[in-house]
């Protein structure tokens, strides 16, 4: 029985060859990962057919019968690709066994028992585990399934008492070497699991932290700068020996190795690169003729060139590069698509992001064109009033408005100068003091050193005719109007305040009804609308104006702009 025992630890080694040689074919990959499919069960089913036939021929013969390891194939089977994969891998291993003449009376018995083995170490082994790959579960079910082959022999194998004679003989050795081999190839899997793991887990930050350095370069979108900073960051975070990034025909950013003739500008140099432009699919080219560069003495002899797509349209490609030949490993081919997937979606995310940053500048546009014909119909009334009594004075305030005017329509920048718009505050006051004579009056109280200050163009003016028009000129005797710009903790505070009637608490609460929009009304809506959603446009939802009024008393209307 020692003999027995040691001659089956020593045929259990070739297995454990076969079986590392078994763990690099792409199945056993999936199987680690948990993805395989129909045609990965069949090909399951016949490998580990196929190691239980080996476990028959490594067998050492013992009375007229064969002590073997042939449940290793099986009920690993069973235990890596399911109960139906078991079965299978018996129905080849046991069929062979049964079919082909290797001697003894043993041979339906342990044909029975081999497709036993499978399908019950299958459902035993995933009621025993507790995780994905569980050595001392397999250790279990491989003692198990050895005693339920024991079993079958001694209940079919004729005559009895030959049969009794060989289970005590070759039952302790088999139980034992099988059950333990069961165990150490799974925690050899497990190991490989957990070091997929490690290694996914490491691909994935070392993406993660490419995507995150690379962001702010490729939220402006592709063009030359922002390829040779990305290509520049995928360089320093890997051991590649080159990066490449290019659009649909030229190179963008070439870094590392044999960057002296793959040079930013020039034409895309290889033909596998052109491929992939062309055919949006991945390319892996593993030696230097499939990279196809026409430089005779180019050193880069292994590459993975990923297209780059926006909407599933490609717009370029990134290029991995190492000198080596065949240098390319499963990792890289990973990174390198996983890095093209997030290169993608932040391209696409920065399109997204330019034209909502068109779709605001169009919207400030839009508010603009309500306010200029808002002044501009005032002024004219103002003007027309003294064309019959004051032609000169009509003419004066006439130049004064094509001025303000043709400053405006000149430059249509999103911010201005403070003092710009005091200029237009003062053009309007000019023209509305021609009209109301005495029964205005208009202080500032600005900072000298907040002139620099930008804001909203004509956010100020409105506020200052609202002022005037709402609030001091329907008194008899006018009143007084003060424009105030000084330092606050969060900007410059501008603020408008006048002495007029002012507004009761219904009105006032009403100006900013629906989340800070004041509704389209006779009076202060438009000026108060308009305003408030260019600042909020520009600045966000911190900046809204704020009013402060009491009937009788008057108005104030603020807002802070950013000191930058």
């Amino acid at each position: 029985m020692l003999e027995l025992l040691l001659n089956l630890l020593g045929r259990l080694g070739v297995f454990a060859l076969a079986f590392l040689l078994i763990m690099r074919f792409d199945v056993i990959r999936r199987v680690l990962t948990g993805r395989t499919s129909r045609s990965d069960k069949l090909s399951l089913s016949l490998l580990f057919g196929l190691v239980g036939i080996a476990g028959t021929y490594l067998g050492v013969p013992a009375q007229n019968a064969i002590a073997n390891s042939r449940v290793v194939g099986v009920a690993l089977g069973g235990i890596l690709g399911g109960p139906l994969v078991g079965f299978a891998a018996g129905v080849i291993a046991g069929g062979h066994r049964l079919l082909i003449d290797i001697g003894g009376f043993t041979a339906v018995a342990c044909c029975v028992a081999t497709i036993a083995e499978g399908l019950v170490g299958g459902l035993l082994y995933r009621r025993l585990k507790r995780r994905p790959f569980d050595p001392i579960a397999a250790l279990g079910t491989g003692i198990v399934v050895e005693v339920l082959q024991m079993t079958i022999i001694l209940a079919l194998a004729k005559p009895f008492p030959a049969a009794l004679n060989l289970v005590q003989l070759i039952g302790f050795p088999m139980i034992i070497v099988n059950s333990i081999g069961l165990a150490l190839f799974v925690e050899l899997v497990a190991s490989i699991f957990r070091e997929n793991e490690r290694f996914a887990a490491y691909q994935a930050q070392t993406a993660l932290n490419i995507a995150l350095r690379t962001l702010p370069f490729l939220r402006g979108g592709l063009d030359s700068a922002s390829a040779t900073a990305t290509a520049r960051i995928i360089l320093d975070a890997t051991d590649l020996d080159a990066v490449a990034v290019t659009d649909l025909t030229s190179i963008l950013a070439h870094v590392g190795a044999e960057d002296s003739h793959h040079q930013a500008g020039n034409p895309v140099l290889t033909a596998s690169t052109r491929a992939v432009l062309d055919s949006g699919a991945t390319s892996t080219p593993l030696d230097k003729e499939e990279i196809g560069c026409a430089h005779q003495g180019c050193r880069l002899r292994s590459a993975i060139i990923v297209p780059l797509k926006k909407r599933d349209k490609t717009i370029g490609a990134l290029k991995l590069y190492r000198l080596k030949k065949n240098g390319m490993t499963r990792l890289d081919v990973e990174l390198a698509n996983g890095l093209a997937h997030l290169f993608s979606n932040q391209l696409e995310i920065s399109e997204v992001e330019e034209q909502r940053k068109l779709a605001k500048e169009a919207e400030i546009k839009a508010l603009q064109a309500q306010i200029n014909p808002h002044f501009l119909f005032n002024s004219i009334n103002t003007i027309i009033s003294y064309t019959r009594t004051s032609p000169e004075t009509a003419s004066q305030l006439l130049v004064k408005l094509a001025d303000f005017f043709r400053a405006n329509l000149n430059t249509a920048p999103r911010t201005v100068p403070l003092a710009t718009e005091l200029e237009h505050c003062r053009a309007y006051i000019a023209l509305e003091s021609a009209r109301f004579e005495e029964r205005m009056k208009v202080t500032f109280a600005v900072d000298e050193d907040l002139l620099d200050c930008r804001l909203p163009p004509l956010s100020l003016q409105p506020l200052v005719e609202n002022a005037l028009k709402h609030g001091i000129l329907p008194l008899e005797d006018g009143g007084e109007v003060t424009i105030s710009a000084r330092r606050a903790a969060e900007g410059v505070r501008i603020e408008v305040t006048d002495n007029g009637v002012g507004m009761d608490p219904v009105r006032l609460a009403s100006l900013f009804a629906e989340g800070g929009q004041p509704p389209l009304r006779q009076g202060a809506g438009i000026a108060l609308k308009n305003v408030n959603a260019r600042l909020v446009a520009l600045y966000g939802a911190d900046h809204l104006l704020g009013v402060e009024s009491a009937l009788g008393e008057g108005t104030t209307v603020r807002f802070t702009v950013p000191q930058s």
